[in-house]
């Protein structure tokens, strides 16, 4: 049991001299690039794949959306 608890020392030890002595600057770039976007957090790939589904649909021109809502144009 002790040497279990000798091991827990040395890798939390060995964690916080790392985090010392790393800079920063690098710290905060390492967390913008690894945070995700919270859509994605939230609900996975289901927005993403959404987005790429919605945006292949064929474009109506602005007179023919505005029309059948009821508009002059």
């Amino acid at each position: 049991m002790a040497s279990g608890g000798d091991e827990l020392v040395k890798y939390i030890t060995e964690k916080i001299v790392v985090f010392i002595e790393d800079p920063r600057s690098s710290i905060r770039s390492h967390k913008e690039m690894a945070k995700q976007p919270w859509s994605e957090k939230w609900f996975g790939m289901i927005p993403m794949g959404w987005s790429i589904w919605r945006g292949n649909w064929p474009r109506k021109e602005k007179d023919s959306v505005s029309s059948l809502n009821g508009h002059d144009a």
